[in-house]
């Protein structure tokens, strides 16, 4: 089945000022209706967790109520409904697009995809003996440069049953493993898309079900550590990161949100088809991340800025 990747998130949140806050200095475009939107259109959604248009809440913390995948053509959506049919309920919705609830209750919407194409470039490196390098006479450093999302990479569940879930996504819709983090869960791509993951399912107790974190991609490294950086120093709390994680290679930085979960940067995935043969590892630091770095005020050789008594710790898993 031809689906291209996630559009959208959907949230119940307790505070819709807090977060609609966060997710406009994350570097989100507000939109309107609670919609916020990266570079190409996909986005995270909020309202009051009682507001009467959301769907039910999942039963535990989790204040996600709805992932959003898109499709290449009404084909793909018509074959999921068909599939889904088999053995639970598919709702028709009036934009044309369709919902059902995946085996460990997370509902899912489908629509034909809306991201809008882009056309930006990439990080640059000088690295000797490379024939594409960034032009003569550009800095690489420009503190004043852009660094907003791009398009929504990937989220991640909690669920009571990943080998359940598992299933349900690889036999019913089409999903390949990539790679598995024994002890954890696998790391989830669809049909269209070559992202190493869309999804990563996380064995938990059932009290934990929910979204653990979503991110968007970034346009590189340099642009997660500016964005990272800025949203430091607005006040947010850095919960793990920077660093680069080893199963998919993608930069990562991690915070702590208003929305229930965590939310992450990220640049530089790898990408697969077909031919990739998924790796597995016991679940550990080691095999989570190839290098991690300390969030810390800025500071020089001679020590830490006048007035401060150290560099605070970044506390990782």
């Amino acid at each position: 089945m031809n689906i291209t990747g996630l559009e959208g998130l959907v949230f119940g949140v307790d505070d819709v000022a807090a977060c609609t806050q966060y997710l406009a200095d994350y570097g989100l475009e507000p939109i309107g209706a609670g919609r916020f939107e990266a570079l190409d259109g996909t986005a995270i959604t909020i309202a009051a967790a009682d507001a009467t248009h959301l769907p039910p809440a999942l039963g535990t913390g989790s204040m996600l109520r709805k992932t959003i995948y898109g499709v290449a053509d009404q084909a793909t959506l018509a074959a999921i409904a068909a599939e889904l049919r088999t053995d639970r309920e598919v709702k028709q919705l009036a934009d044309g697009s369709i919902e059902a609830l995946d085996d460990m209750g997370f509902l899912l919407g489908f629509q034909l995809t809306a991201r809008r194409a882009l056309d930006l470039r990439a990080e640059a490196v000088n690295a000797p003996g490379a024939s594409v390098r960034r032009p003569l006479n550009i800095p690489a450093v420009n503190e004043q440069a852009e660094a907003r999302p791009r398009t929504l990479s990937h989220v991640v569940y909690f669920v009571p049953d990943a080998a359940k879930a598992e299933a349900f996504y690889t036999g019913r819709l089409g999903f390949r493993c990539t790679d598995r983090l024994l002890g954890a869960g696998p790391f989830l791509k669809p049909a269209g898309t070559d992202d190493h993951h869309t999804l990563f399912l996380i064995q938990t107790p059932p009290f934990m079900k929910g979204c653990e974190h979503f991110t968007f991609h970034m346009g590189g490294p340099t642009e997660v550590m500016l964005a990272g950086t800025r949203f430091v120093n607005k006040g947010y709390q850095s919960f793990w990161g920077p660093g680069r994680h080893k199963m998919g290679s993608n930069w990562f930085w991690y915070f702590n949100s208003p929305l229930g979960c965590h939310v992450e940067y990220d640049a530089d995935m790898d990408l697969h088809d077909d031919e990739w043969v998924a790796r597995q590892a016991p679940m550990s630091a080691d095999a989570s991340q190839l290098f991690l770095f300390q969030s810390r005020d800025k500071w020089a050789p001679g020590g830490p800025p006048p007035g401060k008594g150290g560099p605070p710790v970044v506390k990782g898993v």
